[in-house]
C-alpha cells in the first residue's frame, strides 16, 4: 500500500510538472510591472551597497547569498523592512541571507559538536537537550543578525533625519538667493560630503541622468529607506514646484518642525536615562544598607 501512494505521488508530480511546462501560466502585465519595478529597485540598492563596500561584489557568501535570495523572488517575497534596513546601512541582501544561514548553521551545529565531544570523553549520549539546543540556536542565528541590522539601521536613520534638517536649511536659503528649485537642491547637496548628503546627492545626479524630477528621485528615495521626512520633503515640492516664496516657507517651517522634534526626542531619552540612574542610584543604596545591617542582624539571631 505505502509503495502504491507513493508511486502515485510521484507520478502525479510529474503530470503537474509536465503540464507546467507544456501550457505555463498566463503572466499579469500588472505583475511583470511589479516585479520589474522590484528588479530595479534591488539592482539599484545593490549597486550602492557595492559603491560603499567593493568587497560585496566578488566572493563565495555573495554567490551563496544570490542562490538563496533566487527562490525568494520567484516566491514573491519582497522582505521589504530587511531590504530599507539594509540599504540604509549599505549592505547587499545577498550577503545579509548569506550571513543569517552560515549563523544559524553553525548554531545548528555547535551544541551537536560539543555533545559528541562530551559523549566521547563521558560515554554517555544524550540526544533530545543537543537536539532542542541546536533547533533553539539556528533559530536565534537566523533572527539575530536581522535584529542587528535593524538596531543599526535605526540609529542611521535618525542621523539622516537630522541631515535632512539641515538639507531644508540649505535649500531654502539657496532659494532665497533666487535660484530655482533643481537648481537650489543640486548646490545644497555638494555642500556636504557625509555618507547621507552623498546618498542625496547620487539620487539627484541619477534623476538628471534618467530625465526625471529632483523631488520624485528624492521621494523614490525615502520610499527605499523609510524616511518620511525625505518623502514629505518631495511631496511639498511636487505640490508647489512652480512657487519659490511658497516652497522656501514650507521648507523652512519644515526643519523647524524637524529639530523641535528631534529636541523633544533629545529630552525624552535624557529623561528615560535620568530614571535609570536613579534607579541604580537605589539599588547601590540597598546594597549598601544590607551591608551595613547585616552584621546586627547576625549576632542579634546569634548565628555565625
Amino acid at each position: 500500500m505505502t509503495a502504491v501512494i507513493v508511486a502515485g505521488a510521484v507520478a502525479g508530480t510529474g503530470i503537474l510538472v509536465l503540464i507546467l511546462t507544456l501550457v505555463p501560466p498566463r503572466t499579469l502585465p500588472a505583475s511583470t510591472l511589479a516585479q520589474l519595478d522590484l528588479q530595479r529597485s534591488q539592482q539599484r540598492a545593490r549597486a550602492t551597497a557595492e559603491q560603499l563596500d567593493p568587497r560585496a561584489r566578488v566572493g563565495l557568501r555573495r554567490d551563496l547569498g544570490m542562490r538563496l535570495v533566487r527562490p525568494l523572488n520567484s516566491l514573491g517575497v519582497e522582505l521589504g523592512p530587511v531590504r530599507s534596513d539594509l540599504a540604509i546601512l549599505g549592505r547587499t541582501l545577498e550577503n545579509h541571507v548569506a550571513t543569517s544561514v552560515l549563523v544559524a548553521t553553525a548554531g545548528f551545529l555547535a551544541p551537536l559538536v560539543l555533545a559528541a565531544v562530551l559523549a566521547l570523553l563521558t560515554g554517555t549520549l544524550s540526544i533530545p537537550l543537543p537536539a532542542a539546543l541546536s533547533v533553539a540556536a539556528a533559530a536565534a542565528g537566523l533572527v539575530v543578525p536581522t535584529l542587528v541590522a535593524h538596531a543599526h539601521a535605526e540609529g542611521r536613520r535618525r542621523d539622516f533625519r537630522h541631515v535632512v534638517g539641515s538639507f531644508l536649511d540649505l535649500v531654502a536659503m539657496s532659494l532665497a538667493g533666487g535660484r530655482g528649485v533643481p537648481e537650489a537642491l543640486q548646490s545644497a547637496a555638494a555642500l556636504s560630503d557625509g555618507w547621507a548628503m552623498v546618498r542625496i546627492r547620487n539620487a539627484l545626479q541619477s534623476a538628471r541622468l534618467h530625465g526625471q524630477t529632483p523631488w520624485s528621485a528624492l521621494g523614490e528615495l525615502g520610499d527605499e529607506l523609510r524616511i518620511d521626512e525625505l518623502r514629505d520633503m518631495a511631496s511639498a515640492l511636487a505640490l508647489v514646484a512652480e512657487d519659490g516664496a511658497k516652497v522656501r516657507e514650507s521648507l523652512s517651517a519644515r526643519a523647524n518642525s524637524m529639530r523641535r522634534r528631534e529636541l523633544a526626542e533629545a529630552e525624552g531619552k535624557a529623561g528615560e536615562r535620568s530614571q535609570s540612574m536613579l534607579v541604580a542610584q537605589l539599588l547601590l543604596c540597598v546594597g549598601f544598607l544590607v551591608f551595613l545591617i547585616y552584621p546586627a542582624i547576625v549576632k542579634v539571631l546569634g548565628t555565625d
